[in-house]
């Protein structure tokens, strides 16, 4: 079946290169469409699959793996590596792949109303240190570090992480609906939760804090984007701004899907609605 995966794989990547192959899946197709419209192309791709389980169904092989990308991605006289980590299920059928999708990850919907914000447990300065951030965010987008808990939507624990890593100050510490902080097993819903610190970000005006702007050329390294898939006015997801790509737009580095140096936009997400609201966010600190 690992011959019959790396195979399936192997066409794959030659969709993304190939502008003559018609039987593309929707995350090719979405991907070629926002490369084109930003002047870009993919010029090689690695793929490279790793099996977690696999059962037999009838006459079916049912195979749940990750994959690992590697986009070479030209963009004007720019080059640049993109790379991202899904995790996918696959029926085949002797040597053929008949279907393949992306496993989606349930974002539970929380009370969120009960947030607050006020306490005394802050340090009166910050100097936010955006090289560290972006240091972190590359070492650990496709890991876990072992000090941190990792969960099924890990999007904004990494983000949180991120943050702390560029010396941004916990406050609020064992009230889970106070302020931002992770200590032991336990952590506030604004480490955690994307609509949390959402919330937290536009309202906190001591340690931790951001400054909303209006376009995401706006943002800086170290800065963070809020997304909001449905436009239903929940929002379910946070990158950070790790790099900038020819046109001097945001490339962002993420967990759950895990990616490194992704476009910002998230055009060629499967879970991209055109209803989808983003929140652009820049830190503050007290330099």
């Amino acid at each position: 079946m690992i011959k019959e995966l790396e195979s399936y794989l192997q066409n794959r990547c030659l969709a993304y290169v190939d502008e003559s192959t018609t039987r593309d899946c929707e995350k090719v197709v979405l991907k070629k469409a926002l490369l084109k419209k930003r002047n870009a192309e993919i010029k090689n791709v690695k793929a490279k699959g790793k099996i977690q389980s696999k059962q037999q169904e009838k006459e079916e092989t049912i195979v749940h793996y990750n994959v690992h990308f590697q986009y070479f991605i030209k963009q004007k006289d720019c080059f640049y590596m993109e790379e991202e980590i899904e995790q996918r299920v696959a029926r085949f059928k002797e040597d053929t792949c008949i279907s393949d999708e992306e496993v989606v990850v349930s974002i539970p919907k929380l009370e969120l109303s009960f947030i607050t914000y006020e306490d005394d447990d802050t340090r009166a300065t910050f100097y936010y240190d955006r090289l560290k951030a972006v240091q972190y965010a590359d070492t650990w987008w496709n890991g876990t570090n072992p000090q941190y808990q990792r969960f099924n939507d890990d999007c904004t624990n990494f983000i949180s992480q991120c943050l702390k890593a560029g010396d941004a100050p916990m406050r609020g510490v064992t009230n889970r609906s106070t302020g931002w902080w992770y200590s032991g097993k336990n952590w506030s819903y604004s480490w955690t939760v994307s609509h949390a610190l959402n919330l937290y970000m536009q309202n906190s005006s001591r340690g931790l804090r951001a400054k909303e702007v209006d376009s995401p050329d706006q943002l800086l390294l170290g800065d963070v984007i809020c997304y909001d898939f449905e436009g239903d006015g929940r929002y379910n997801h946070f990158t950070i701004v790790t790099a900038k790509d020819e046109d001097g737009m945001p490339l962002v580095n993420a967990h759950t899907t895990d990616s490194r140096h992704r476009y910002w936009s998230y055009e060629d997400s499967t879970a991209y609605t055109p209803e989808m609201q983003y929140r652009f966010f820049t830190i503050v600190d007290d330099e």
